[in-house]
């Protein structure tokens, strides 16, 4: 079986095609910059034995173009992977937002795009532009089913002590205001890379997850299951992020409007787009912060002392919450590649049986790799994420499940 993935945003597709069959993908790329100009495709081609990248400047003024382009490039003689779209037997598509309504990965009908239609004021930046992928993508691939893996789902499975808000009840009840948490894709697939490693059956594998990118949550697993989440009625809070604040005293906002004038909007932009590392170091990216901290800039080792901090009170948390873990894993960008903020969301946590070996730390992870000393009682993984395999894995087991 063909299954291909399929992440749309606001002005780009990314995109990979798997076969199921030989457990490989196939070709990867990126759609960049739709509806603006200077558009281009990136494709990345598998045969023999390498990857080949390709970049083209053309136009793409819609998501529809897009997805043709892509569709073209999939069967364009010399780089054909099939011979007739007709081949990809379903289209995986990632959904930001599934709200109460999804906890689980569901096969696209009329009445699951009216729901995520529905969901669009909760994730008012993400679930237009997936929408926008799954109405083009079933009219391009109309042969194939559409199943929406949504980010939300993992996390559906926290009890009510941590997914409400201290708020009136009505608050909940009639507008949906609660805990709902993201990247449960990212912390759905490292959660099982982990029982492997472990030996373990999910069921019965107990984990801190850490997706440390631009965008960072964390994730207290019970027995395979997201008791507790980071992130919370928005990608907002929790940890320090690239851009993002993360936690802070809400009546500051109050302060901002009430005594400096600014308005909605402009808090809105603040909180999300120039606060978090941005804010505080003058960089979004964690290696340009690590360069100008090395060069003695004080803002920079202050807002990575604040970004590891924040990692580690939510380690201690989480293990309060947990009780027994048999694992604390690193995934993503930073997590998987910046031994300087593992070591420094480490430190200090020996005492609670989190022991991290320096040597194996600082070495350049490609697989899952084991980074802590004998005498840790948690082991310590760092696992590359996956997040576009998952979506094909649900995507296969769904459609399997409802054929048999």
């Amino acid at each position: 079986m063909k299954i291909l993935v399929i992440n749309s945003g606001s002005s780009s597709i990314k995109y990979k095609l798997f076969d199921t069959e030989t457990h490989e993908m196939v070709c990867a790329g990126l759609v960049e910059r739709i509806g603006l100009n200077g558009s281009r495709v990136k494709h990345e081609l598998h045969r023999d034995g390498g990857w080949e990248e390709m970049v083209r400047e053309t136009p793409a003024p819609d998501h529809e173009t897009g997805l043709k382009l892509v569709a073209g490039l999939l069967t364009e003689p010399g780089i054909a992977v099939i011979d007739d779209p007709a081949e990809i037997a379903a289209v995986g598509h990632r959904v930001v937002h599934g709200g109460e309504r999804f906890s689980q990965t569901a096969i696209i009908d009329d009445e699951v795009i009216e729901a995520i239609r529905d969901l669009i004021p909760y994730a008012p930046l993400h679930n237009p532009a997936n929408l926008e992928g799954i109405l083009v993508a079933r009219r391009l691939f109309h042969q194939a089913a559409q199943v929406a893996v949504f980010d939300t789902a993992f996390h559906q499975t926290m009890p009510a002590r941590a997914y409400r808000y201290a708020l009136p009840n009505a608050l909940y009840e009639e507008h949906g205001v609660r805990v709902y948490g993201f990247h449960g894709t990212s912390h759905r697939y490292v959660s099982k890379q982990a029982a492997a490693w472990l030996g373990k059956p999910l069921e019965e594998t107990t984990l801190i997850t850490a997706h440390l990118g631009n965008g960072a949550s964390m994730a207290a697993v019970k027995n395979g299951r997201s008791v507790d989440t980071t992130m919370g009625f928005t990608p907002l809070p929790g940890l320090m992020m690239g851009t993002r604040s993360g936690d802070f005293d809400p009546a500051v906002i109050f302060y901002l409007a009430n005594n400096l004038g600014m308005s909605l909007a402009e808090i809105d932009r603040l909180l999300n787009k120039q606060s978090g590392l941005l804010g505080v170091a003058g960089s979004s990216d964690v290696r340009d912060v690590i360069a100008k901290m090395e060069a003695g800039d004080e803002n920079a080792r202050l807002a990575l002392e604040m970004y590891a901090y924040r990692i580690k009170k939510y380690i201690g948390a989480y293990m309060a919450a947990l009780g027994r873990v048999d694992a604390l894993v690193f995934t993503a960008g930073v997590g998987e590649n910046s031994p300087l903020v593992r070591q420094m969301s480490c430190a200090g946590l020996e005492h609670l049986g989190v022991v991290l070996d320096e040597a194996k730390n600082a070495a350049q992870a490609h697989d899952i790799m084991p980074i802590h000393a004998e005498n840790s009682r948690v082991r310590i993984l760092v696992i590359p994420t996956n997040e576009e395999l998952e979506i094909a894995q649900q995507t296969y087991d769904i459609l399997n499940r409802s054929a048999g």
